[in-house]
């Protein structure tokens, strides 16, 4: 190890600061979310999930220092044998893992179990930022995409398997980066459209009311100005293909597991069923509503403490801050989250390589991802998918993939100086 490749004036204590800040707000929050007000238990008890959680974030630390202590082109050179072995062990998931509420996520021995699929998020953004960092490698031509989304769809496929759909999610997020790295805009028009026609297709009871409305839209783009006979025939297409679209949907829908597509139900409908599917979402909305400005105080939710609220310390612990801290307690956090992003963005523009600015724009990717979705979901503006709030969710495995996610890139920025540059 070399003194040159560990520069503590370069490393950005900004966006260091704001980690150790959120994981701090997550641990008290944690404590809170477990504290019955009957228990005098302290936050340091590891029989409790915030002595655990602290455990973890004693271990998180140790990640910390031996990435900061690692030569910081390790991450690049063994991108490409970290992302197979992370598929090696997604592959085996099924097979050896342990089912938990009908998915089988995590692997181990005895106590001690990781979810490989968390890990993978970050093995793959680093075999992404590998594969594309090629001068030659080009997002506008074909063969260049072909081989961006292989790398990206792997992983997807063998968490779907599981079958964990909120985490596979994830990973199309890193399609962030694509756009950044030169991806045509015409596939995220094309995406958007049929996201929102799914929505569409979802939210309306009879699909002939959709498919009316695409037949309409296609023949007002035929008729608006000169048409040739190809682009007359490929509306035509693609509006058959969005009614096909629209109809198939229903079938995959079916075919989800039953608490999914009562998730799904749920959002577009959050009455449909207060007391049963959509409990969690409801509770999780008075417990935000009834924190007002300023919150209850700190272990003084009521919605907290008679754990109205199912999964409040992982997926649902936004509720937790909502409540005892209110609104300005949840703007706090949120502002903290924003500026992250916003300090991470600055951080991968200033890169001198492409591989550090790709892996940089996934990490960027990723944790917003995280970020809204989760938030999202306890307001209810989108369906329950297991996702956790980064940095402040219960969970070893997320703490820990997340925070060698994000200090892999603080290494590389904070190496940057000794860097050649590849910009492509």
């Amino acid at each position: 190890m070399r003194e040159k490749d560990i520069n503590i004036n370069r490393v950005d204590w900004i966006t260091v600061m704001i980690y150790f800040v959120l994981v701090m707000i997550g641990w008290f929050n944690i404590y809170a979310a477990v504290y019955d007000g009957q228990v005098d238990k302290s936050i340091f008890d590891t029989s409790i999930n915030s002595g655990i959680q602290l455990v973890w974030i004693g271990t998180a630390i140790a990640i910390i220092i031996v990435i900061m202590a690692a030569d910081y082109r390790l991450f690049e050179n063994l991108a490409i044998p970290i992302y197979l072995v992370m598929l090696v062990l997604l592959l085996l998931t099924p097979f050896i893992g342990k089912e938990v509420n009908g998915q089988i996520l995590t692997i181990g021995f005895g106590s001690f179990r990781i979810q490989p699929g968390e890990f993978a998020k970050f093995a793959t953004a680093l075999a992404l930022a590998k594969f594309m960092e090629r001068p030659t490698f080009d997002l506008s031509k074909t063969k260049y995409q072909l081989q961006a989304f292989g790398v990206l769809l792997l992983p997807i496929i063998l968490i779907i398997l599981q079958p964990d759909t909120g985490t596979a999610m994830v990973y199309f997020s890193m399609l962030i980066m694509f756009y950044r790295e030169g991806l045509p805009q015409k596939y995220y028009v094309l995406g958007i459209g049929i996201i929102a026609i799914a929505l569409l297709a979802l939210g309306i009871e009879n699909n002939l009311y959709l498919a009316g409305a695409i037949v309409v839209i296609v023949v007002i783009l035929i008729l608006m100005g000169k048409k040739t006979p190809q682009q007359i025939i490929g509306f035509s297409v693609i509006g058959l293909g969005l009614i096909a679209f629209t109809y198939s949907l229903d079938f995959v829908v079916s075919k989800l597991p039953e608490h999914q597509q009562n998730r799904i139900m749920v959002l577009f409908n959050p009455d449909l069923d207060p007391l049963g599917v959509g409990w969690n979402v409801t509770q999780s909305k008075i417990a935000i509503g009834s924190g007002g400005l300023a919150g209850k105080g700190y272990l003084q939710g009521t919605q907290t403490k008679f754990d109205f609220v199912p999964e409040q310390h992982t997926d649902f612990i936004f509720c937790t801050l909502g409540e005892e801290f209110g609104w300005l307690g949840s703007f706090v956090v949120i502002a903290l989250f924003v500026t992250l992003l916003t300090r991470l963005v600055f951080m991968a523009e200033r890169q001198k390589n492409r591989f550090n600015r790709i892996y940089g724009y996934c990490v960027i990717s990723i944790l917003m991802f995280h970020f809204m979705i989760n938030i999202a979901m306890t307001i209810g503006l989108f369906p329950v998918v297991g996702i956790p709030l980064p940095f402040f969710s219960y969970g070893g495995s997320s703490l820990w993939s997340f925070t060698i996610l994000l200090f892999i890139f603080i290494k590389m920025d904070s190496a940057r100086a000794l860097q050649l540059g590849r910009m492509g």
